[in-house]
């Protein structure tokens, strides 16, 4: 029998220590899982960005991929075809549709995400913060090109793209921003700079600031960085629903961790 690999470990271990919504005695938390992890959203509301997604996986162009993460799953200064790019990054429409309900529910009006990708998440959240101003950085710039070329494609203004690696580019989005209202962690899946990016954030962050990990057990590095956001001693509440960690810093809530299924 072949090993199980540490994501499908780690998910065996999520089933069985996660809670239902009717194990949730917090008010706050409560009304998240009711009003935006179990709601659903009409697929005619982003048909023209699964459109898209769907023309990228078809998309035979070959890019040169520079990575600047740990461990990619698309390797490191390789031809790779925009499609496999598409098969394998982009995040499922499901995930994508709940951080666009995460963005209509908070409403923050500056919202970064590291990570950009294709540009496809990017689209969902920037199509539910239309009066918002949304900050992306991807460190490729054959990537980032293709993913600017899908901005204008889909006729979305409320973007600026930033490309580097985040270790440049994030002190200097910072620098221009007064406040981050809603941060996207996507990129860099190690430990050490999982908590770097928090730690610069944080310094732009207030009392609402909403933080979202992607991919919180990757590996035995990101579970390691999960736990030490979780224990950050300005993180009251986190829920942890396997492919996001969901991250509060609000000063009026109980201090609480919470494993969700939804």
């Amino acid at each position: 029998m072949p090993l199980l690999t540490h994501p499908v470990r780690a998910y065996l271990r999520h089933l069985r220590h996660a809670s239902n919504r009717h194990d949730v005695h917090s008010p706050f938390v409560f009304a998240l899982v009711e009003n935006v992890l179990r709601k659903h959203t009409p697929r005619a509301e982003f048909a023209d960005i699964e459109a898209l997604r769907s023309a990228l996986r078809n998309d035979k162009r070959v890019i040169s991929v520079t990575d600047f993460g740990a461990g990619s799953r698309l390797g490191n200064g390789l031809q790779r075809s925009v499609a496999s790019i598409a098969r394998n990054a982009l995040k499922p429409r499901l995930q994508a549709e709940m951080l666009a309900r995460l963005v209509v529910y908070f409403k923050p009006a500056t919202v970064l995400e590291l990570g950009t990708s294709l540009g496809i998440t990017t689209l969902y959240l920037a199509r539910a913060a239309a009066t918002s101003r949304i900050h992306t950085v991807e460190g490729c710039p054959a990537i980032a090109a293709i993913a600017k070329e899908n901005f204008n494609a889909i006729g979305i203004r409320n973007i600026t793209s930033h490309v580097g690696p985040f270790a440049e580019q994030l002190p200097r989005v910072l620098a221009t921003l007064e406040r981050l209202d809603f941060t996207f962690i996507d990129g860099h899946h190690a430990k050490a700079p999982t908590l770097d990016y928090f730690d610069q954030c944080l310094a732009k962050a207030h009392n609402d600031t909403v933080f979202i990990f992607d991919d919180i057990h990757w590996s035995e590095g990101m579970e390691e960085a999960w736990a030490a956001i979780k224990a950050h001693p300005k993180v009251t509440v986190t829920i942890d629903l396997f492919h996001f960690g969901i991250v509060f810093l609000r000063k009026e809530q109980q201090r609480e961790h919470f494993v969700l299924r939804y």
